[in-house]
This record gives C-alpha cells, structure tokens and sequence, in this order.
C-alpha cells in the first residue's frame, strides 16, 4: 500500500431529467459559487469487530472455498481481523481530526453506522464496539491471556497465516502469498489499550453478524453452549452432508461442531447478544435514546428507529432476519412503521395503489440508513417469522413513493457501489442508493455525504471516501496506527478480497 493522490469526484446527473440535458444547477456551478450545506455525515459500515478465538467461529471453512456449496459461508477467517479494533480506532481518530466536506467545507455533525458492526453476536464483541466509538478501556482478548485460534504456531493446520511463524514448514499465506512473519504481533494485537472515542454525536444499525452465528446461523441453545465452553472444531465431521450445507448452517449449526476439535480455554463474556441486549448495549440505562435506539426498541424489541436533524430526516431499519441467514428481511410491522415516519415528512406522497395523498405535513429530506440494499444476494428460501422474501424490491418501490428520499445508505456487500434509482414511469425524483465498502476488507474506508443546495431547484449529494489515520506503510506494528496500517496492507493482499479484487467497487 503506497500513498498517492485522492480519486476525483465524478458528476452524474442521471436523476435529472433528459440524458444529457441536466439543467444549469448540476453541481457543475464555479467554484466561487455558494453551495449551501444541508447536512455532512460520515457512513461506516461492516466493522466486523470481532472475538478472534471464539469457540464458535467455523474458521477451517475457508479450506471449501473452491466448493460453490460453501460459497455463502466464506470468508470464515481473514489474516488482519485481530487488527480490526485497531483498524476502527484509526478511523475514530480520522472522524474526530476535523474533517470537512469538500463541495461545501461543512464539517460532519453525525456518524451513520450500516450494521454487521461485531462479527459473531457475543456480548463481549458488542462490548468492545461500544467502547471504542464510545471511547474508554478496549480489552480485545478472550480466554486465555495468550492467543488461542487458528494463527497459533502449534494449530494442527496450515491453511492460515501465523505471524509468528511457524516452526518446520511455512503456512499458506507466508509459502504462497508473501505474508511477512512478525513474532508477538498477536500478543501485542490483543493487549488492552484506551480508546477516544467518536466527539460527533452517531447511530447504531443492526445486521445479521450483530446477533446470528457469523452472520448466517440461528444462535441455537448448542451453539450458545459451544460460544462458552472449550471445544473448538477444527473440521468437518465425517460424512457431512455437503449438498445442504448452507441450510444446515442457518437451522442447525451445532451440526458443524461434531467434527475433531481442540481444547481452549472457555470465556462466559463470549455468550449470545440477543437483538434486546444488542441494542441495550448501546445503552448505559439512564438515557432514553442511545445512538438511536429508544425505549420502544427495548421494550418491543426492535432495532429501527428515527433520528432528526436541521432540515433531514434519518430513518434507520433493521434488514436482518430473525430466522436464518444472511438475506435482507423486513416484517408487516417495520414496513408500516417505516411508512408512518415517511409521511409524517411529506406534504404528499404517493399511496400503494397509485393514489395522490396530500396531507398537512411539514416536508423535510429524508436518508434511509439500512445494513442490507436493495441488490444485495437475496435468496428464495421462504423465512419464518412473518419476514418478506425478495423484500429488497418491495423496500425500494416502498421509498420511490415518498419524493422528500433521496438517499439510501447500506452495505452488508463489502463492496463500493452507487446506483441511480429512478421513479417507476417518471411519476417522482426518485434516489440514490448508495453502498459503502466495509472497514474489515480492502479498502477498509468509510464515507463522507455532503447534502447541499446546487441552484436552481437542484438537490447536491457529494460522496468522497475517507481512509483512516494509519500509516501508509505499518513499519514495526508496534502502535494502535501501525498495526491499523499493518490490518490493510493485509487486507489488501488477501487473495479472496484484496488489490483488484470487486470490493475496490
């Protein structure tokens, strides 16, 4: 990873009208032209903050990665995940270092979060999130006082890397991708260190990693036994049923532990986080909102909520689904919510059946922050719990109804991407959904938003992607920076997601 010259912003009108005849307020206006801000936030998303040695984690799956019949449960294990912490510090450290928009020179007043911020739905992961966007004592071990996990020099695999190296023949990463050896990196990775913490006011957002085993399987009563006892699977059992594996995982992944295991040394910090003590967790107890969450959430336990600013309205929805895997769900009970709130903030909207509602409301720009988007791999599989199939789809022409949306933030793809969203039949503004790529891969960025006034009756959007405050080069991994640095030089040559690869978006 080497520094160089930021990427250029790049104009798209497509939302305006005729192609190729935007109208004079384009965003295209002088530079001595006043373009007013509206809002600047920051978006992060997919943090994947993790406990790297939990029991539970399914990392020997990586070895099916040519198996297509795997291909919704890989990656299990990345070589820079126990550096993730460090990673989100110095992107705090970056969201608190006065950054300003660069169409409009706003400084950002929030930070939106996309949901899958921990990685395996333990309450010791939401713990540490919140203590490092918080600010406070970050204690990212578990277990024993020295690493125990699948990059440990004596682990009966050599699938993945060991920076410590290990004794007799290299592992994979360091035989065939160049990874470097760098002896106590873990040890130094996991030592407790303080964090500052986010000084802008953000938002939490559920995915299916905060809650559901490694974003994919129901916590069955097993697997939250095996989350907190000392047997840690190693391979799959014998005579496993690689045709259904994906449904296996979602409905039984206890199925996954009857394979040969090791002993580690067992943690009761390591138990579920429920939806309920997820969103708790954001919460000290005496505040009656916490980053978004209210005491509605906690008492319907629920994850969506609504949050106001200046002249823009944040709806965050909670996507993940209650049943099993990692597709985008919403129930009747969201979706009628999410109605409600869009048109308490707009003087007209569009009904279902195509009907023109007026009502007495005051009109205010609307962002909707979600994990999943509405193009993400959802599948066919019918879901319990009254959740829709394909509800990416019906979310969206749910939002085209309602003009005052003009963005739609998500992720869950780990993956770069901004799409146009016009209205079906030219019958509204329609938005743009835009996706930010995760701080766990490459590029491991986050995202500015600028909201602004471009002239002439023209709504400005400016996104520009932001890196953390780690050094290009992770010299000796010694300090939090370093070791953020040493997390994307890693990520970036990860053979499944690094330089070149679709996450670049």
């Amino acid at each position: 990873v080497a520094p160089g010259r930021g990427e250029e912003h790049v104009i798209r009108t497509e939302l305006l009208g005729e192609p190729g005849a935007p109208p004079a307020g384009d965003g295209r206006a002088a530079a001595a032209g006043e373009r007013r801000a509206l809002a600047c936030v920051a978006h992060m998303t997919d943090l994947h903050v993790g406990d790297v040695q939990s029991p539970a984690r399914f990392e020997f799956l990586d070895r099916e990665f040519l198996d297509p019949r795997f291909a919704e449960l890989i990656p299990m294990q990345r070589p820079q995940e126990a550096l993730t912490s460090h990673a989100l510090d110095a992107l705090v450290r970056t969201l608190n270092g006065g950054l300003a928009g660069p169409i409009t020179g706003a400084a950002p007043e929030l930070v939106l979060t996309g949901g899958d911020a921990i990685d395996n739905g333990q309450h010791n992961e939401v713990h540490t999130l919140v203590r490092l966007l918080d600010g406070g004592r970050v204690e990212p071990n578990s277990g024993s006082p020295d690493y125990e996990g699948v990059q440990s020099v004596d682990w009966p695999d050599d699938f993945f890397w060991v920076p410590d190296g290990r004794p007799g023949a290299p592992d994979l990463f360091v035989r065939e991708y160049g990874y470097p050896v760098l002896p106590g990196l873990l040890q130094r990775a996991l030592l407790p260190f303080e964090a500052p913490g986010l000084r802008l006011p953000w938002l939490g957002c559920h995915g299916n990693h905060d809650t559901l085993c490694r974003g994919v399987g129901l916590m069955t009563p097993a697997l939250q036994d095996a989350l907190v006892a000392r047997r840690k699977p190693i391979a799959l059992p014998d005579g496993f049923d690689r045709d259904h594996a994906h449904d296996t995982f979602v409905h039984r992944p206890e199925d996954f532990l009857a394979g040969p295991a090791v002993d580690v040394t067992p943690d009761t910090e390591r138990r579920h986080c429920s939806i309920e003590e997820y969103v708790g967790a954001h919460s000290d107890g005496t505040a009656p909102r916490a980053h978004g969450f209210d005491e509605r959430n906690r008492r319907d336990h629920t994850a969506y909520h609504v949050h106001d600013t200046g002249p823009v309205r944040f709806i965050v929805l909670d996507t993940a689904c209650p049943g099993g895997s990692a597709d985008l769900c919403m129930d009747e009970s969201q979706l009628g919510w999410l109605e409600d709130r869009l048109a308490e903030v707009h003087s007209s909207h569009r009904t279902a059946d195509g009907r023109q509602m007026r009502t007495e409301a005051e009109d205010r720009l609307v962002v909707v922050v979600s994990h999943h988007g509405s193009y993400g791999p959802v599948s066919t599989r019918s879901h319990p719990d009254g959740t829709i199939p394909r509800a990416g789809a019906r979310l969206l022409s749910t939002l085209l109804r309602f003009d005052n949306v003009v963005l739609w933030l998500n992720g869950h793809t780990h993956m770069h991407a901004i799409h146009a969203r016009p209205a079906p039949d030219g019958e509204g503004h329609g938005l743009w959904e835009v996706t930010t790529g995760s701080l766990v891969d490459w590029p491991c960025q986050a995202r500015l938003v600028e909201l602004f006034d471009a002239g002439d009756g023209v709504l400005g959007i400016a996104s520009t992607m932001i890196d953390h405050d780690g050094p290009a080069q992770p010299e000796h991994a010694q300090t939090t920076l370093e070791m953020a640095a040493l997390h994307r030089e890693l990520a970036a040559n990860f053979p499944m997601a690094g330089f070149g690869s679709v996450f670049e978006g």
